[in-house]
């Protein structure tokens, strides 16, 4: 099993249990993230091993994968650009 990031494939376990296990270490690892060698990196990525079988943190990366596409284009749910929208007062 994979997971895509960044136009990058990561073998991520096969077994339910592993992926938990790897997931649930990455975020505990990452919150203990001011010491050395662990990084407050490890908080997203055990976040995203553990959507693969959590709906509710899948749809948590879901909306967070589609805001952070909407900030990059410039564009809102409208879909007019935030930058080019004025608001006139009658």
């Amino acid at each position: 099993m994979q997971i895509r990031l960044f136009n990058r494939s990561v073998p991520v376990p096969g077994s339910r249990f592993a992926r938990r296990l790897l997931g649930g270490a990455l975020v505990v690892g990452g919150i203990l993230g001011f010491l050395p060698i662990l990084g407050f990196w490890m908080v997203p990525l055990g976040l995203i091993v553990l959507s693969i079988d959590s709906s509710v943190v899948r749809r948590w990366r879901r909306r967070t994968e589609i805001w952070v596409a909407r900030r990059r284009t410039g564009k809102t749910e409208g879909g007019c650009a935030r930058k080019n929208s004025v608001r006139r007062g009658s």
